[in-house]
């Protein structure tokens, strides 16, 4: 058939089918009932829609009524709100539309209406429910693949639980289907050919630690689980097919399908399937490859292919993270790329039979259609929608095609909201057929269109976007990219890179002082804190005659480089972050041995010292331009900044890169030349910089690497009279050691000397009562254990609302248990070593007087060679308490109970440091509360409370956290230079020359 003649047999096919069901609508649009009314008004009402979703999501843990009317109350109360009729009750806005008995009903009945909305898309919540749902729609003529809900899993238990679901769910199948009857046909098979038990899995919930960094481990993980389903289910003589989640697990669940379908066990048994998601751009790809992969094993499998139910979320996280957008942003190249990808499928039905998931009816009279077209047999693909959606498309579907399986989620409520809301936005998104179709009457014929005709279409209508040819300094800030592990390359580099840098361990490190090296007698040894016995290096130690030196050379450079243009120094720093990017991995592995760094943050540590030089580089353009003050006619004022002088930057290990790049970079962009003392524990790392400098073509005497003894030249750095700048992070005792003896002016000094100084933190991240637990006990790990506490930012206080206490000890606990522990170069370790011998003993002492205070809930066993302590978690603990007060920087959290969210905004503020913090609530009014009243300089909400980007997020505390302003922000740069303003009289006998932006009369 030719392309025109097929394209008029499918638009033929297409309106068919619709006349079919005309007349016919969704129950979810139904406006006769409370779900299609708030559907109707959600589209209609955006913001009302967001406020929608969000309360849906919240609602399975509103679990009594004043919580449950409160919770009504933030989300559809405001002087603003528009709110449909169906959900008005009470006195109204003016008096709180809670507050009475007819409230309190009202809100029970939108409880029942949500849940009974939750419902409509989830065949049961328990297996009996399933059971008897999936025995009415056989009645009916339809089959079923059912999935169960809950595949947000955070420990090995939740995945054990997971696994005996299904086993489970087997079980009890396995008993009733022999009394079901065969669909269209006598026998035991469906249609004559298909099992009558069918079961989809979500493989990321069967190993907890999955993750795209560690694909053969994560395999593995889901392979043990996997196998015992479907065992069960080749015993049953049914069908398993493997979902297709979020992009992260691509890779590694086509893998595990591919390793299932070629195991000696189940290699005769035919009857597996994996998803693949159309909206991917990779899914041609993808399956270009399994075809050839079937072709070479000749083992026949199933492809079901979808669109995809992740769009949002993966194209927000890859415009976070700066990386390309993996799907087409275009729903008609999404149907374009189904419509291609179906037809590769079943021109390969020899071997693999199609389950084609959609209830675009354009889609499914293309598939049928060019099925047709290629003489492809009706038992080598059938028909697949989502249970409780597109009733009119399945009872269409039952009529033309007859084979047509209902995607059937089964399980509790909670887990259940997350996929109600997913559907949800499936059914109001402006792109959505169903709601084109059902809701908003588009035109079969538009309806019918060729997705490539919409797609000129559309893009047709747009205007092109303007080019801009701008590089460099004049292009806009925008941050490193974050490293994407579900790229092989990215892996691949890692164990390269750190082979690389372990083969040039053993080398001497000289001082850099004024562009020359200088060797020393005295030597600091680095060695790897995951094997103390592999020394990486030794560095020449500086004493007070080399600051001496470095101190002159500093001097003698600061004229120039002062006076050289703001742009030129600017350019300077760029190329040095073009040198540290080509350098990425190479630096990385060094972070990964010197300091035990994981591979993602030792990556991004890199990347924010990259984003450090090219934010700074930028915002010294931008300063740089002398500015006019005020508006009177007559004088010319112009406010403009210098350098202040020589600075120290005195940076630490445990972001051994980004800070100190930060804190030099900043300096030498507005003209202070800089003596640089990297931490003891870090100086390879530090030696960086001298490299990466020189390649830059930065002059001589501007950055001296001077390493060395505190004891011996630090004081003497930090009291010299030529510096003037002192840029210090590490610890409160030296930080305030440092602005103590900053104060005093010494013999020959000229200046004030300015201190800007990062102390730490003593954070707390608050749990309500509606906290979304998947969510909050992921983050709360990474953000206490994410390179093993060793974090200004870190996590070492959870404070935990009363009435979800149980809740949250007992997920966190059990997924703090399954982490593993071990050497950082291992991807497949999540915490490492801590970073020397000293912290170690250190964090031991206060692991002893932990237990002292509270109850110990987790002490993890740890590798005997090494720096390592225990993971630990200890409740019971109050505001009093030291473990409650210390800064730590270690592996200890401390977690405490509060009695409601007023008392933890109270203990949360209970300490001397203001650094970052962090809530996990669904509650806008705990929310802006916790805006006004969590005082610190970081606060997060509803995510992590580490890793702040440039610009983004500037970071920086107060009280005793430190003194200055936030790194990576509009003032940074200002703190470290003199403001200097020049006024000119420009009347001359009368004659005043006119200038823009004067006030005259």
């Amino acid at each position: 058939m030719n392309r025109s003649a097929q394209e008029t047999s499918i638009r033929d096919t297409g309106r068919a089918f619709f006349e079919s069901i005309r007349g016919e609508a969704p129950s979810v649009f139904n406006k006769g009932f409370w779900t299609g009314k708030v559907m109707d008004w959600a589209m209609k009402n955006e913001d009302f829609k967001v406020q929608l979703f969000r309360f849906v999501d919240v609602l399975p843990y509103l679990n009594t009524t004043d919580n449950l009317t409160r919770h009504i109350e933030e989300y559809f109360s405001g002087e603003d709100a528009e709110i449909p009729s169906v959900l008005k009750w009470g006195a109204g806005k003016s008096t709180g539309i809670i507050g009475n008995l007819a409230g309190k009903v009202m809100g029970k009945a939108i409880r029942s209406n949500i849940e009974g909305m939750a419902r409509q898309f989830i065949v049961g919540q328990n297996t009996k429910e399933a059971l008897k749902g999936m025995k009415k729609l056989r009645k009916d003529g339809f089959a079923f693949t059912v999935d169960l809900l809950g595949e947000a899993t955070v420990s090995e238990e939740e995945s054990e639980a997971y696994m005996n679901g299904y086993l489970e769910l087997l079980d009890a199948v396995a008993g009733e289907q022999a009394s079901w009857a065969a669909l269209g046909g006598n026998g035991d098979l469906d249609w004559g050919y298909a099992p009558k038990v069918n079961v989809s899995v979500k493989p990321s919930a069967l190993y907890s630690q999955s993750k795209p960094v560690d694909v053969e481990g994560s395999v593995q993980g889901i392979l043990a689980r996997l196998k015992p389903i479907y065992r069960k289910v080749r015993e049953m003589n049914g069908f398993l097919c493997i979902d297709m989640e979020a992009l992260k697990y691509k890779e590694m669940t086509l893998e595990l399908f591919k390793r299932l379908r070629e195991d000696p066990e189940f290699v005769d048994y035919p009857h597996l399937s994996i998803v693949l998601q159309a909206y991917l751009k990779d899914t041609d790809k993808d399956l270009d490859e399994l075809i050839a992969w079937v072709r070479e094993k000749n083992l026949p499998i199933g492809i079901r292919l979808v669109k995809g139910a992740y769009w949002d979320e993966e194209t927000v996280i890859a415009l976070q993270s700066g990386w390309p957008v993996p799907v087409w942003t275009n729903k008609a190249e999404s149907d374009m790329s189904y419509e291609r990808n179906s037809k590769k499928i079943l021109e390969n039905s020899d071997l693999i039979y199609f389950q084609c998931g959609s209830h675009n009816v354009r889609t499914i009279s293309y598939v049928f259609e060019t099925a047709k077209a290629l003489d492809v047999p009706e038992d080598r693909y059938e028909f697949q929608v989502l249970y409780g959606m597109a009733e009119p498309v399945r009872k269409g579907l039952q009529n033309v095609a007859k084979r047509v399986r209902l995607y059937c989620p089964y399980g509790e409520l909670i887990p259940g909201m997350a996929y109600l809301v997913r559907r949800l936005l499936e059914n109001t998104a402006n792109e959505s057929f169903l709601r084109q179709s059902f809701a908003e009457g588009e035109e079969v014929d538009r309806l019918m269109e060729n997705p490539e005709e919409t797609l000129k279409r559309e893009l047709a209508a747009k205007c092109a976007p303007e080019e801009t040819d701008s590089k460099g300094l004049d292009a806009p800030f925008r941050n490193d990219e974050l490293i994407d592990f579900t790229i092989p390359g990215n892996r691949h580099a890692f164990p390269e890179a750190i082979a690389t840098v372990r083969a040039a361990k053993g080398k001497t490190y000289p001082l850099c002082i004024g562009g020359k090296d200088v060797e020393t007698e005295k030597f600091i040894q680095s060695s790897n804190p995951a094997d103390p016995d592999e020394v990486l290096g030794r560095i020449c130690q500086a004493g007070q005659g080399e600051i001496d030196q470095a101190i002159a050379a500093a001097e003698s450079a600061l004229p120039a480089w002062r006076d050289t243009e703001p742009r030129e120094r600017a350019e300077v720093i760029l190329r040095a972050a073009a040198i540290m990017r080509r350098r990425q991995f190479e630096l990385s592995a060094w972070q990964v041995l010197e300091v035990g760094k994981q591979w993602d943050q030792a990556f991004h540590d890199v990347g924010e010292a990259i984003d450090f030089m090219e934010y700074y580089a930028r915002d010294m353009v931008r300063l740089g331009k002398p500015r006019r003050m005020g508006r009177a006619p007559g004088e010319h004022n112009q406010l403009f900044y210098q350098a202040k002088g020589i600075a120290a930057v005195i940076s630490p290990w445990n972001f051994p890169l980004a800070i100190s790049t930060g804190m030099v970079s900043a300096n030498i962009v507005v003209g202070n030349p800089v003596i640089y003392k990297p931490s003891n524990l870090a100086p390879i790392i530090g030696y960086g910089l001298v490299e990466i400098f020189r390649e830059a073509g930065l002059p001589d005497g501007v950055f001296n690497y001077c390493p060395g003894s505190s004891r011996d030249m630090g004081d003497y750095l930090v009291e010299h009279p030529k510096v003037a700048v002192i840029s210090f992070t590490g610890s409160e005792a030296v930080g305030l050691r440092i602005q103590e003896k900053a104060a005093k002016v010494q013999p020959g000094q000229t200046h004030c000397k300015r201190v800007v100084a990062e102390m730490g933190g003593k954070n707390a991240i608050i749990v309500d009562d509606d906290a979304d637990l998947d969510l909050a006990v992921l983050h709360i790990l990474y953000s206490a254990f994410g390179f093993q506490g060793q974090k200004c930012s870190a996590c070492s206080r959870v404070i935990v609302v009363e009435d979800i206490y149980d809740r949250f000890i007992e997920r966190l606990t059990k997924a703090a248990e399954c982490i593993k522990i071990g050497p950082s170069e291992d991807p497949a370790n999540y915490m490492g070593p801590v970073v020397d011998a000293s912290a170690q003993q250190k964090i031991l002492e206060y692991i002893d007087l932990a237990a002292k205070e509270g109850t110990i809930l987790v002490k993890r066993s740890v590798p005997e060679k090494g720096c390592y302590v225990p993971l630990t978690i200890v409740t019971d603990i109050e505001p009093q308490h030291r473990i409650a007060q210390e800064e730590i920087f270690g592996p200890v959290l401390a977690v405490m109970r509060a009695k409601d969210f007023d008392q933890a905004i109270d203990w949360a503020n209970a300490t001397r440091f203001a650094l970052t913090g962090g809530v996990f609530s669904r509650s806008p009014k705990h929310l802006d509360q916790a805006r006004r009243e969590f005082r610190v300089g970081n606060l997060y909400l509803n995510r992590n409370n580490t890793g702040a980007l440039v610009e983004r997020q500037p970071f920086g505390g107060f009280k005793m956290s430190g003194v200055g302003s936030k790194t990576g922000g509009p003032d940074y740069l200002i703190q470290l230079m003199d403001p200097r303003c020049v006024t000119e009289n420009t009347m001359r006998r009368g004659f005043t020359p006119i200038e823009e932006g004067e006030m005259w009369v």
